[in-house]
């Protein structure tokens, strides 16, 4: 439910343990009181989250909870963001600009006319 590998907690929890000793582990019903504790130091999390964990509400939490791609701590995360959108933004200050520099050349152009006419 955390996202822990079973390899990790195990390393986590001492030489004594292996990947295998986790999964039997995570099968228990009852887990005693001292273990307990060291699992709850080892994942930073109160003895009594476990003592009163209710995995029906956890799930049902995390269903009504989280979208389509999100999760806790995503290192692949979603963002709302659409290169189109950026693209139209930008051509769209490209032909404003443009414009400007035409606009601009036909103002000199006259000037220039108007100079060869006087001279």
């Amino acid at each position: 439910m955390l996202g822990i590998k079973q390899e990790a907690l195990a390393l986590d929890l001492g030489d004594d343990w292996n990947q295998k000793k986790v999964s039997l582990l995570e099968q228990k019903e009852i887990i005693e009181d001292p273990l307990l504790k060291r699992i709850s130091e080892v994942l930073k999390i109160p003895v009594e989250a476990f003592q009163n964990f209710d995995e029906e509400q956890a799930v049902n939490i995390i269903s009504n909870t989280f979208g389509d791609n999100a999760c806790v701590g995503n290192p692949h995360s979603t963002f709302n963001f659409s290169p189109i959108d950026e693209i139209k933004k930008l051509h769209e200050e490209k032909m404003e600009l443009y414009e400007r520099m035409l606009k601009e050349r036909d103002e000199m152009m006259g000037r220039l006319e108007r100079l060869i006419e006087k001279g």
